[in-house]
């Protein structure tokens, strides 16, 4: 194989990623603060210009890149962007994830009228609905199945796209399910449920002094009237605790289909790009599709003046005493610090590719401005498309 093509095959095609049909959801996934939203928004516009009925769910998108959308606030509900090509026929809807109007749908889809609305109005549901770790990355991926579903139903969008939550580590995305799971499921869930399974006070007459010893404990820790609603609580999603595993686990199928991509987002440093080689090797050990990687902000320098000469011609008109030769000499400076990060980001880039020699890659320029506009996603779009 020539050097030529060896380079092909690791170049991330992202056009006929967007033009594939047999692509239906592709997933943007990373580490917080990498652009996975952007990047989303911009292939979402790039999608809906070349033809495809796009619905782009971002999760935390900056003010003035949601005003682009037309997201001016909050909204669970996808709306259509205005300002799109649509020559070509395609479209673009959009919208931002409401973690808790999302969970409040799952009990209202799995329980009954009167035990869900028992549920939404438990102040322990309130709590764990809006702030339990891996309820936003667990609703994001409901919501992923909910547009499935919808998409399917009313043969609407042809591509969803995902901008997955900003977490700390980017598998969290993948770990929630069974995170939430987990606690549903845990020895401390299964001890609050039993005076409700038992019949309240009757249960307490007839329990081990152990656990006697234990509620009592929790009571103290807790408080009674905390303990009490997290009783409740449990009790009533006793009912539903199925459903919640059943819908994570169609979702996680749906997600190890041919018709879903993922595309891991990074930055050119050195944690960003590690954690992008533990998703990618995560997504081989559960059989996720991936498309391919996707580096953002990468810094390039224009002509070919090295970092050396840029410093010798510095020095050399900073040795002159001039003003203009001054003013020329912190440009010079600047184009040599530029030239470093640039050859800073290539050497990681490199790093990553040999270690992951599998994986397809496409660089995007950091951007001379913020990304506000539609005008910035069609030019981040064409970046990402090489």
């Amino acid at each position: 194989m020539t050097p030529a093509a060896a380079r092909a095959e690791r170049s991330l095609d992202i056009d006929a990623l967007l033009a594939d049909p047999a692509k239906r959801i592709i997933v943007c996934c990373g580490a917080g603060g990498v652009g996975k939203t952007t990047t989303a928004a911009a292939l979402g516009v790039r999608a809906a210009e070349a033809g495809r009925r796009v619905v782009v769910l971002t999760i935390d998108p900056a003010l003035r890149l949601a005003q682009s959308l037309g997201l001016n606030a909050l909204d669970n509900t996808p709306r259509p962007v205005a300002g799109i090509d649509t020559r070509s026929g395609g479209s673009m809807d959009a919208m931002m994830l409401d973690m808790k109007r999302t969970f409040d749908e799952v009990v209202e889809q799995h329980a009954s009228p009167e035990k869900a609305a028992s549920i939404l109005a438990n102040p322990f549901y309130v709590a764990v609905s809006s702030s339990f770790a891996g309820t936003q990355e667990y609703m994001a991926m409901e919501k992923l199945g909910q547009l499935r579903v919808q998409s399917q139903r009313e043969n609407g969008w042809d591509l969803i796209i995902v901008d997955t939550p900003p977490s700390r580590s980017a598998l969290d995305f993948l770990d929630a399910p069974k995170r939430l799971g987990s606690f549903l499921d845990g020895r401390f869930i299964r001890l609050l449920m039993a005076p409700a399974k038992a019949g309240g006070k009757a249960y307490l007459k007839a329990a081990s002094a152990t656990l006697s010893l234990a509620v009592g404990v929790m009571t103290k820790v807790l408080g009674g009237e905390l303990l009490r609603d997290v009783q409740t609580f449990v009790a009533a999603l006793d009912t539903m605790f199925g459903g919640f595993r059943e819908r994570a686990d169609q979702t996680y199928a749906l997600l190890q289909a041919p018709e879903t991509a993922f595309v891991v987002v990074a930055s050119p440093d050195r944690d960003a790009l590690r954690e992008a080689a533990f998703f990618v090797e995560r997504l081989g050990t559960e059989r996720m599709p991936l498309a391919g990687l996707v580096v953002n902000r990468v810094q390039r320098v224009a002509g070919s003046l090295s970092r050396g000469r840029a410093e010798d011609a510095a020095s050399a008109l900073e040795a002159t005493g001039a003003m203009r030769s001054s003013a020329s000499a912190d440009l010079l400076r600047l184009h040599a610090d530029l030239a470093t990060s640039a050859t800073r980001h290539q050497e990681l880039i490199s790093r990553f590719r040999v270690s992951n020699p599998g994986v397809a890659i496409t660089q995007v320029p950091a951007a001379a401005r913020d990304i506000h506009d539609l005008d910035g996603l069609r030019a981040v779009g064409a970046d990402l498309a090489g």
